[in-house]
């Protein structure tokens, strides 16, 4: 087989693995509803995406949002946490002393733009830097019920400008289509595991804010989680002023 033959090969194998990972459990359904968030990229940027993943729940959705909610407010991010939570472990449980979400909320993802508590969550990062680009995300969160279990859908959209604007959207959907679906099935495998075990949590509370999450989280009310400076919560907390969606301190 020539090189070229070869890179053909590998670049058809490449762009498969990539469009499994961008939609990854999701329905022809699921990929074309309309979700929260949707709207706030337009008029934006021509480079950009939208990624819909999906995974289902053996738990009723009423059990599942506490879950959706303490997500990346303190209770890390179910992902891959020696990558993205500092190798702090991400709770496997519901963390008794993060507060119900609220709009303004900020952490490294943006700032809570949406809610619909028990249904719905919407962050949005309104003008972060990636790979040299200007890059703006809606990281979307969407609950259902599917007979006796929970259907969650999530939808991580972002634009980018500028001249590596098409490299930075490429890299963003590989890493994305890695965490993402890494972050689905650690919230499924937490929900399921503290059905079968309501009593005995893997990692007990010990008080510290930043037991179970690196990154900050400014609570809307004024408290934070999280180890205080880590990266730019401040930022999308004054974002969220700036935007209308918090009164200045």
């Amino acid at each position: 087989m020539s090189w070229f033959a070869a890179f053909a090969v590998l670049a058809l194998l490449g762009a498969a693995l990539l469009r499994w990972g961008t939609r990854w459990g999701s329905t022809p359904e699921e990929r074309a509803r309309a979700m929260p968030g949707d709207e706030y990229l337009r008029g934006g940027p021509r480079v950009r995406l939208a990624m819909t993943r999906a995974i289902t729940i053996k738990a009723p959705p009423e059990r599942v949002w506490p879950w959706i909610a303490q997500l990346g407010r303190g209770a890390g991010w179910y992902s891959v946490d020696w990558l993205d939570n500092g190798r702090k472990t991400s709770a496997w449980h519901l963390v008794s002393w993060v507060p119900e979400p609220s709009l303004g909320d900020a952490t490294a993802i943006g700032y809570l733009r949406h809610i619909d508590a028990g249904r719905t969550v919407a962050w949005w990062l309104g003008g972060g830097r990636f790979i040299g680009s200007r890059a703006r995300m809606v990281s979307c969160y969407l609950l259902c019920r599917e007979g006796r279990d929970a259907r969650l859908v999530s939808r991580i959209s972002a634009d980018t400008s500028g001249p590596l604007a098409p490299i930075a959207m490429l890299a963003f959907a590989c890493i994305d289509s890695i965490m993402a679906r890494r972050q689905l099935v650690g919230l499924r495998d937490r929900v399921e595991y503290c059905e079968r075990n309501p009593t005995t949590p893997r990692d007990p509370e010990t008080g510290d804010r930043g037991q179970y999450q690196f990154y900050e989280i400014l609570y809307a009310l004024g408290e934070r989680a999280g180890v205080q400076g880590k990266e730019e919560g401040a930022r999308w907390r004054q974002a969220a002023i700036e935007d209308g969606i918090l009164r200045p301190d």
